[in-house]
């Protein structure tokens, strides 16, 4: 069974055509939120980052928000096979303790746990990440205004409902409530154009990148907001995710006809959080026309355990039952080999029956 597939804009599909797909094509790569599913696109990103873009020499924007931050940030690192392989072990086992009578770990025990994880993983590094000769990172956080200014155990609540209910109506409208704070390194311009929703550009530094980093992974009401970021405007910052869930951005505006390499875990490129439910936004559009997108085959999805990706569900299926957890999510990063696999022979020899429409 054929475990990846390959979607691709109007414009990527031609240039696919005529030129095939080679690391001096890539200008772009974004890494989605969306928690344990991110797990199986780690062999993808260590042949990516490890063997395959390293044969170029051009300027690569790095876009994450939340575990794609945290990857992407990682690909920055001096050997990035290495560290995306500690990545993901780290993350496979990554454990909190349980209060008594209680199904989840409290946010404060969460954040605590994974501030603590980041100046592990980072400590002595982040000079590599700030001053890649080629990278250039951009961490996706979002930032709340007035009612969610700061964290509170009533204001966040009904700040979060005035939250969905005006991204119901009109997405840009959630900007009264949020807004898309990017840390970006070596002063790098953004690669994408910022008139869909608002936004602010913030540098990213050694004194922010630990903050910026955990708060672009910190979902609400799981882990605490990051407040008082260095250089960056005061208030709470959350999970890029629920601005940006999966990077649904405006590319080709500021890509100069480059193409935008991205894997990911499924087909539609969903733009917030808080779209999963709304399904007329998760339709392409012509943001994603040079876009690539590597994401595994449904079909190939049901032979994981539990005939899904890893998800943040496996956190309570499994419980306190480590690993068990470990053990499954071992088995989908494992068989997920075979993508990165069939992306390398793909790459030797492009088959536009392979590219689907995105």
């Amino acid at each position: 069974m054929k475990a990846l597939r390959i979607y691709a804009g109007q414009a990527a599909r031609a240039h696919i055509a005529q030129h095939g797909l080679r690391p001096h094509d890539v200008r772009v790569v974004p890494g989605a939120a969306g928690g344990p599913k991110g797990l199986v696109l780690g062999p993808l990103d260590r042949f990516i980052f490890g063997d395959w873009l390293s044969q170029a020499t051009h300027e690569v924007h790095l876009v994450g928000a939340s575990i794609g931050a945290w990857r992407m940030a990682t690909a920055c690192l001096n050997d990035p096979v290495q560290a995306l392989q500690r990545l993901e072990n780290d993350y496979i086992r990554q454990h909190y303790d349980l209060p008594p009578g209680q199904k989840r770990p409290s946010a404060a025990h969460v954040s605590e746990r994974f501030g603590q994880s980041l100046l592990d993983f980072y400590g002595g590094r982040i000079d590599q990440v700030l001053n890649h000769p080629r990278y250039r990172l951009h961490i996706v956080t979002a930032r709340g205004r007035h009612l969610l200014g700061r964290e509170h155990g009533l204001r966040t609540p009904l700040g979060y409902l005035g939250a969905f209910l005006t991204n119901s109506l009109h997405r840009k409208a959630m900007g009264a409530w949020l807004e898309r704070v990017v840390f970006s390194s070596h002063g790098a311009a953004l690669p994408f154009a910022t008139a869909d929703y608002r936004t602010r550009q913030v540098p990213l530094t050694d004194a922010n990148f630990n903050p910026a980093l955990q708060a672009s992974c910190s979902i609400p009401f799981v882990l605490q907001a990051v407040h008082h970021i260095p250089g960056a405007p005061p208030g709470a910052y959350w999970d890029g995710g629920i601005t940006d869930y999966h990077l649904h951005l405006n590319y080709p505006a500021h890509t100069a006809g480059g193409i935008v390499l991205y894997p990911h875990f499924q087909k539609a490129v969903v733009p917030g959080w808080l779209d999963k439910g709304l399904k007329w936004r998760h339709r392409a559009t012509p943001f994603l026309d040079n876009m690539v997108v590597l994401a595994p085959d449904p079909d190939w999805v049901k032979t994981l355990p539990h005939a899904k990706l890893p998800d943040r569900t496996d956190f309570t299926r499994y419980g306190p039952d480590l690993q068990g957890r470990v053990q499954a999510w071992g088995t989908a990063v494992a068989a997920s080999r075979q993508l990165a696999d069939e992306f390398s022979a793909w790459l030797d020899k492009p088959d536009m029956g392979r590219v689907g429409a995105l």
